[in-house]
């Protein structure tokens, strides 16, 4: 692998109620979602810069996934962590862990959102 190619290219959080989740993640992160169907499968796909750091994903209602607490977290960068989880509570998730000092290396927090996903927070320091 080319070292200047961060690793992750994608990812899909599970959801139950696409309008809800949508909605949900819409409001908590600030973001316009685009709906997309592929085939089966209904997808919110969160917005892409070409170039830019990071990767982008979808949120996914799809047969056979589940939204869970268990498995692969996600981490969302945001510069505000407590507004980003005071927006989560306004609308149907919850706080699991608040912002948390990690010393150089920033904060650091967790969220159930409206399908019961367990997702990540995080801040530079």
């Amino acid at each position: 692998m080319a070292d200047s190619i961060n690793p992750v290219h994608w990812f899909e959080i599970s959801v139950n109620d696409m309008d809800r989740a949508r909605k949900f993640y819409e409001s908590a992160l600030g973001l316009q979602l685009g709906l997309n169907r592929v085939e089966s499968t209904l997808m919110a796909w969160f917005p892409t810069t070409e170039g830019g750091a990071g990767c982008s994903g979808a949120l996914l209602k799809s047969e056979g996934r589940t939204p869970s607490h268990d498995g692969t977290m996600i981490y969302f960068s945001v510069p505000d962590i407590e507004a980003v989880l005071a927006r989560v509570e306004a609308n149907g998730g919850r706080t699991l862990t608040p912002k948390t000092d990690i010393g150089e290396y920033g904060f650091y927090a967790y969220f159930e959102d409206s399908e019961g996903n367990r997702v990540g927070l995080h801040s530079s320091a």
